[in-house]
């Protein structure tokens, strides 16, 4: 499944097994995010979804550091 591309953003939504591995998720996502210092908006809804949302907030739009994390987040599941 492909990022979504939204106004100034590009998003994705991940369906897990459960509550447990979308936790995992997110946190492992964190992890990504910290090490980069560039920090994505995630939503964990419905017990077992993560949706994630990249945006360069510093520059109001979507830049190479959002798909450079995007793909690391796609390497994640």
């Amino acid at each position: 499944m492909y990022w979504n591309k939204e106004e100034e953003k590009i998003s994705k939504e991940f369906t897990f097994k459960n509550f447990k591995e979308a936790l995992n998720f997110v946190n492992q996502v964190g992890e990504l995010a910290e090490a980069m210092n560039h920090h994505p908006d995630i939503l964990l809804h419905d017990y077992k979804k993560v949706t994630i949302s990249l945006t360069s907030h510093d520059k109001g739009h979507v830049t190479d550091r959002d798909h450079q994390l995007a793909s690391k987040i796609d390497a994640l599941v």
